[in-house]
């Protein structure tokens, strides 16, 4: 088959990792820039252009976009859904799962259990933080990757600070409740074509309470229990995400999905659980054209 990666970074792990697991099944692998890709409706059809080329002759796509080229991005995606290509990642999981509160919406409509969460109306601030009783509360931009826009205030008067702040910058946020027993650390599940096919524990370095590995965090390999694993695959399922890596927390009340991210990075995950994603998503794609 003909495979095309879409990322903007060719050199990057993730993107050498599948290129090297579809040369392995003997698949013809190439690199798109989604930047350097034209859309077009022609004749009443999609068509896309790379560089001033037709693109007419791939089966499926591998989307790699990037949070700061996220519309455009997708755009690209859907363009080849139009097309009839196959994407192991919707336009549609990666539009809904970069916005943190649509993400949110979207599993409390599949009754899949997250941390309490407050998208913060202009006008009650203090009404609103009163809710969490005093206790830390986690101020969270809409979107953001890695960590950042992500802010642990201790108590209601910093909170108030913050938000001022944020509200008065025309930013919008999230207010959290702060899983204090999952001692910042969290889990990190791959999931593809409904299966978790590997998984780490991810922990804060210390000072901090972020677990990603991009700020410095630690991570050991895990076997999630079985509520974990069904929470992780319903969550994939719910986000229409064929490929993605949920973020689970350990909380006193049960697993609890923090995050969805539609481009999970390969190099943490699959140095540390010693499972190759990457095969399993060209195994993916392999099925999809089978069941064709």
């Amino acid at each position: 088959m003909n495979i095309a990666i879409l990322s903007r970074g060719e050199a990057l792990y993730s993107t050498q990792s599948l290129l090297k697991a579809g040369e392995a099944r003997n698949h013809t692998m190439e690199v798109l820039d989604p930047s350097y890709c034209n859309l077009a409706v022609e004749n009443g059809k999609a068509v896309l252009y790379f560089q001033n080329e037709l693109v007419d002759d791939l089966h499926a796509v591998i989307p790699r976009i990037g949070a700061s080229n996220t519309y455009f991005g997708t755009n690209v995606v859907r363009h080849f859904e139009s097309m009839g290509v196959f994407s192991v990642v919707s336009s549609e999981g990666i539009t809904n799962s970069r916005d943190k509160w649509t993400c949110f919406q979207i599993l409390a409509k599949h009754q899949i259990p997250v941390p309490r969460t407050i998208y913060a109306s202009f006008f009650e601030f203090e009404e609103q933080l009163k809710t969490f009783n005093g206790k830390p509360i986690i101020i969270k931009l809409l979107e953001g990757t890695h960590g950042e826009g992500v802010i642990l205030t201790e108590s209601p008067q910093n909170a108030l600070a913050t938000i001022e702040t944020l509200n008065a910058a025309g930013v919008k946020f999230l207010l959290q409740e702060y899983i204090e027993e999952a001692n910042g650390a969290d889990v990190r599940a791959i999931v593809v074509d409904g299966v978790v096919v590997a998984a780490m524990k991810r922990k804060c370095k210390i000072g901090d309470f972020r677990s990603n590995l991009h700020r410095g965090g630690t991570s050991e390999m895990i076997s999630l229990s079985s509520a974990e694993e069904k929470i992780a695959i319903k969550a994939a399922k719910a986000m229409n995400l064929g490929f993605c890596g949920v973020d689970i927390l350990q909380s006193k009340n049960g697993p609890l999905v923090l995050e969805i991210n539609s481009t999970p990075g390969l190099e943490g995950i699959e140095n540390t659980s010693g499972k190759n994603v990457s095969k399993s998503v060209i195994g993916f794609i392999e099925r999809n054209r089978k069941s064709q």
